[in-house]
Order: structure tokens, then sequence, then C-alpha cells
């Protein structure tokens, strides 16, 4: 197990090395850093002088040796855009992005995984189909068309909830929540559901796909055959072995759900690193724009990891491949 985790440990090192090269890239290629600081009419003295201080007048190698050591330390400079380091930045917007993805997370496994064992369960049934509906809506429209339908029936027409910002928020720290306050649970209830839907949908299915399998394989007869209750063979057998492949698609789709949630944020004007990521790109802000890059892919990567660990505390089958000898 230690071997196995250390193993997997060294190549999510690998994987961010690869992708601190890319985002060391866009410095180079996307653009003169200069530019984006200094007026048109600054002489060019000054630019040398800025060049200089910036440390692009080093060779590439010292230049990456010396990025890749800053991001190591969550140092990424300074933003073109708002003359503030980078890492405050993502620090100040980490927690509605964070909070927001969590919360369209736990909606779509709850949801998901009790509309999937349902469906599985009670298939012919009029809910069921209701479900099988809602999931092909879900992974049909596009997040910022539900978002705005969102907004029309509950913000415009019936004028429930708020349809843009955070809301009243409580300082935790340095921590944000707005699951303190009851304008902040007002406004996280429509981005959590647009955010979520599509994950949520895609859990159901997966859940009734898996279930339906499941319950066709001789251990779930025999458990049957044993006497033991329904409840114990669906829920003690049947849904303990569906959950091994449902742990990796709601760990990668966590991942997904933060590295995506721009759109949401930018429908919902919701104060994340998202829409930071939106307001960079529009103005070239490169030290935000491979920051945010490096940080998602940190998620994606503990994630994975933690993923892979999850395997072989779930499936024991798994626990004895890795014990077995080579």
């Amino acid at each position: 197990m230690l071997a196995f985790t250390l193993r997997r440990a060294i190549q999510a090192i690998g994987v961010m090395i690869a992708v601190g090269i890319i985002s060391f890239s866009m410095f180079r290629f996307a653009g003169d850093p200069v530019n984006q600081i200094v007026s048109l009419d600054t002489p060019a003295a000054e630019r040398e002088a800025v060049r200089k201080s910036l440390g692009l007048d080093d060779p590439v190698v010292l230049q990456f040796a010396r990025y890749f050591g800053n991001a190591a330390q969550f140092k990424f400079g300074v933003s073109y855009q708002f003359r503030q380091p980078v890492s405050s930045l993502l620090m100040e917007r980490m927690p509605a992005t964070l909070e927001l993805a969590a919360c369209a997370t736990v909606f779509a496994m709850v949801f998901g995984i009790l509309m999937g064992v349902y469906s599985a369960l009670k298939r012919d049934t009029f809910l069921a189909k209701v479900f099988q509906a809602v999931s092909l809506i879900g992974i049909s429209l596009p997040t910022f068309l539900i978002g705005i339908l969102l907004i029309y029936l509950f913000a415009v027409v019936l004028g429930w909830l708020p349809s843009f910002g955070r809301g009243e928020v409580v300082r935790l720290g340095w921590w944000t929540t707005g699951l303190l306050t009851i304008s902040g649970l007002k406004a996280l209830i429509m981005p959590s559901i647009t955010l979520g839907l599509f994950q949520m949908t895609l859990i159901m299915r997966l859940v009734r796909a898996e279930m339906l399998e499941v319950l066709r394989t001789d251990y779930v007869r025999f458990a049957r055959a044993r006497g033991l209750t329904t409840r114990a063979v669906h829920f003690g057998h049947a849904l303990r072995n569906t959950l091994v492949p449902v742990i990796t698609i709601a760990g990668l789709q966590f991942g997904a759900v933060i590295a995506f949630a721009i759109i949401t944020e930018t429908v919902f004007q919701w104060p994340g690193m998202g829409l930071l990521f939106v307001q960079a790109v529009q103005n070239v802000d490169i030290p935000i724009m491979a920051a945010y890059l490096l940080m998602v892919s940190l998620i994606f990567v503990t994630i994975n990891l933690v993923v892979d660990i999850l395997y072989t505390v779930v499936d024991p089958r798994l626990r004895s491949t890795l014990r077995r000898p080579t």
C-alpha cells in the first residue's frame, strides 16, 4: 500500500512539472509582459529597467528554475491588471469557488445516487421515468442556458432568489463563507444547481447502469439464497460494489467542477477564481492565467491520488492485488 501511494505521488509530481513547463511557456510566448505593465510612450531605457527587474533578460533555464521554485511556494508574481500579488488574489477568491464546487458536488452526489438507485430498483415506475427524462435534460442543456433559465424563473418572475453575487458572508480567519447567513444560502442555491446538474445526471445514469449490472451477478443471487433481507442485498452488497466507479467519476468531476466553474461564475457574477480567470483573459493578465492553470492542475492531481487510494479502501480485491508479488 505504501509503495503504491509513493508511486502515485511520484507520477503526480511528474505531471505537475509538465504543467509547470506549459504554464511557464505562457509567460514567454503569450506576449511581452513589459507591454502589459508600461504605457505605449514609455522610453526604451525604462522598458529595459522593468525587463531587468522582472528577470526577463536572464537565460531561459534560470527563469524556469526561478519560476518553478516560486510556484512551489505559491508565489506567482504580480498581476498586471490589479497590481497585487497573484497568490493573494487567488486566496481571496478561492473560498467562493471551493464553497460553490463543494455544494454542487454534494448536490450531485446525494440526488444522483438516490435517483440512480431508485431508477434501478423501481425502473418501471412513473417516477423512475421522470428521473430518466430529467437526466436527459441535464445532459443536453448547456450550463449557461440552465443558469439563465433559473435566473429568469426564480429571480425575475418569482423573485425568490438573488440573480447575482454571493450575498452576505462571514469571515472565519482567512476563509469567507456564505453558509452561515440567509442571504449567502439563497445566493448559493441557483449556482450550485446550475453547476451540479450535469454531474448529478451523470452520476444518476452511472449508478443506475452499475446497479442493474450488479444485481445480475452471482454473489447477489447467492446473498438472496442465504435469506438476507432485500435491504441488506440492495444496500449492503449491490450498492457497495456500485460505488467503485462512482468514486472515480465523483472525484474527477469535483476537479472538473472547479476547473469549469468559469461559466457558472460568469453567469451569476460569483466572485470566485473562475470569474477572476475570465477577467484575466480579457486583459491578457498572464500571471493570473498561469497561476490558475497550476492551481487547477494541482487540484486534479491531488483528487486523482486520493481516488486511487480510496479504490483500495472500497474494493478489497485491489488490496489483495497490491499485496501480490510481481
